[in-house]
């Protein structure tokens, strides 16, 4: 990327991320711009991996299968955690 596709962004951050982000970027050796722009790139990535993921299984799936999938679920009292209190 050159310099004429960088763009600034007034990033505001709680002191605590901030803090913690800096502590990891001088870790890694990088800058602490270097190391968010890094964690953006990453989150990005698994969030458009996973949605693409999920678009291509949801492609493969016909009308009706959600729901005979779920039919053939045992008809249980759901485990004490997992009860909805009144």
């Amino acid at each position: 990327m050159t310099q004429a596709q960088r763009y600034k962004y007034p990033l505001q951050l709680p002191q605590s991320l901030k803090e913690t982000a800096a502590r990891l970027a001088q870790e890694d050796g990088v800058s602490l711009n270097q190391w968010i722009v890094s964690a953006v790139a990453q989150k990005i990535g698994a969030v458009e991996t996973a949605a693409d993921f999920l678009k291509a299984r949801a492609g493969t799936a016909k009308r009706g299968d959600l729901t005979a999938f779920l039919d053939r679920a045992p008809d249980v009292p759901p485990m004490p955690k997992d009860a909805i209190k009144d």
